[in-house]
């Protein structure tokens, strides 16, 4: 640690006052054009853990208004307030930014962080900010709290810290059960979160975001956002019913996106919380993350729609069958359009994610995203690059497979089309998909599954369609699988 003070000192004391800091003034989709800003709820995760172990916490997002969004305020607050500084670093978005932040901070606080982006670039974390004493790696509650208690360094799995010169990296962390982490603690926010779209503040629209779950039980070959790049898979573990229950009473927000990989997961248990939604007489508008197989039990669909499920954000990745196969996606084509002869029949919003870019698909392919959207009746779609992570099943692949490369932002690029030709197949698939029919489609869509108040739903059903029109092949394509957690989430 910095000024000659020793760690195994300052972690034998009792820390009086924490502070949790989400370092971005700004998401990569904020600004007048921005969908909503999402809770860090995976901090929040960190803030409610450290509360029975310090003698106070302070949760500060700094996208938000306050005083403490002016450095000098902030950096005073520290020095005269703080003796452990908890930072969620989540993103490649703004990193540079966020070091010369962390860089700006006082030196003398014991300075942990975590995140997503934190856990994937540790070694580069200690070279740029040499105020940064340790850096938890992937899920960090019960790190955290063996910090809090002043367990010494070497026995705190699952992190990375500074010894003299070096930097020593402690085994993985076994992940428990999630119902063994306290669920966020919302007083501790001095701002609400709302839907921003369009420039359209609909301050009647408080959004919030759940973790029913954590992990995911398939395995997709593109996904490693249940997998840290330390090779550690976080184990599908699903919270009780009471405990999702109780942290749903205490929201306030008329909108959930309810977070987890994939909310049916298991059926039978999704069916059961929807029915305990219904009994307790709470009038919430949800957005679940899901896979196509829920389309087998209409029993589930159909309590869903009376839980008050809005929207389902669905992982379809492809149009083509082989490339569905060397997804590992578990389904093809057919049984995709089986799906949606069901999914039809129910009144909910369907936004369907797709991967173009993939090994080896040709530019019809890719084309036939938009074409294969429609022909299911998808209200909206997001489309992604093929992103290879470290630990990513398809890096093996791509090595053996002549005329493709990983660049340095980690995108698998053909060779002679690289990032202009996947840039031009971007904006075809825009233009194919978001005509003004489908536009006019959404909004009337919007308005028929009342998911906002009655009050909002006017500017919304004109706004929605023309941001989608100006950003959904940019910033709304880049960032709506992305979700301010400390680990990424999408629907698998």
């Amino acid at each position: 640690m910095t000024d000659g003070l020793c760690k195994e000192e300052t972690l034998g004391t009792v820390y009086k006052h924490a502070l949790c800091l989400h370092p971005y003034f700004r998401d990569s989709h904020s600004g007048s054009l921005g969908l909503a800003v999402f809770p860090p709820t995976g901090l929040e995760y960190v803030a409610a853990a450290l509360e029975p172990h310090v003698g106070q916490v302070t949760l500060v997002d700094l996208r938000l208004p306050g005083p403490l969004r002016r450095l000098e305020t902030l950096k005073k607050f520290i020095a005269e307030q703080i003796d452990l500084l908890c930072i969620s670093i989540n993103w490649e978005y703004q990193f540079g930014e966020v070091c010369e932040l962390v860089n700006a901070l006082p030196r003398d606080v014991l300075t942990v962080v975590g995140g997503k982006q934190a856990t994937d670039c540790v070694e580069d974390l200690f070279d740029l900010c040499p105020g940064i004493d340790m850096v938890v790696r992937g899920e960090g509650e019960g790190a955290i709290v063996e910090i809090a208690q002043g367990i010494p360094l070497r026995d705190v799995a699952g992190i990375s810290y500074r010894d003299g010169s070096g930097v020593i990296h402690n085994a993985n962390r076994d992940l428990p059960k999630v119902d063994t982490y306290r669920f966020p603690d919302r007083t501790l926010r001095h701002e609400k979160y709302h839907f921003n779209i369009g420039g359209f503040a609909l301050r009647g629209e408080e959004f919030d975001i759940i973790l029913t779950s954590r992990g995911c039980p398939h395995n997709c070959k593109f996904c490693t956002f249940t997998l840290n790049p330390w090779g550690q898979k976080r184990p599908y573990s699903a919270r009780s019913l009471d405990s999702v229950m109780e942290e749903i009473r205490q929201i306030s927000a008329g909108i959930i996106l309810i977070a987890d990989e994939d909310f049916f997961v298991n059926p039978a248990r999704a069916k059961a919380i929807c029915e305990r939604i219904v009994a307790e007489g709470i009038e919430k508008r949800f957005l679940v993350q899901a896979r196509i197989e829920i389309f087998k039990h209409p029993e589930v669909l159909a309590a869903a729609v009376e839980a008050g499920i809005k929207v389902f954000l669905l992982g379809i990745e492809s149009p083509t069958d082989r490339i569905l196969a060397q997804l590992n996606k578990g389904f093809n084509t057919a049984t995709v359009r089986k799906a949606f002869e069901t999914f039809r029949q129910y009144p909910f919003y369907y936004h369907g994610y797709f991967i173009y870019g993939n090994l080896t698909e040709t530019d019809e392919e890719m084309m036939q995203i938009p074409v294969f959207a429609k022909e299911l009746g998808l209200d909206s779609i997001t489309y992604q690059k093929l992103r290879i992570e470290k630990y990513s099943p398809l890096k093996e692949l791509v090595d053996v497979t002549p005329g493709y490369f990983i660049g340095d932002d980690r995108i698998l690029y053909r060779e002679g089309i690289g990032r202009p030709g996947l840039k031009r197949i971007s904006s075809q698939i825009t233009r194919q998909f978001y005509t003004p029919a489908q536009l006019l489609r959404i909004a009337r869509k919007l308005l028929r599954v009342r998911l906002f108040m009655p009050s909002n739903v006017a500017p919304l059903a004109l706004a929605l369609p023309m941001v989608l029109a100006l950003t959904i092949g940019r910033k709304v394509n880049k960032t709506m699988r992305r979700f301010p957690l400390w680990h990424r989430l999408r629907p698998t």
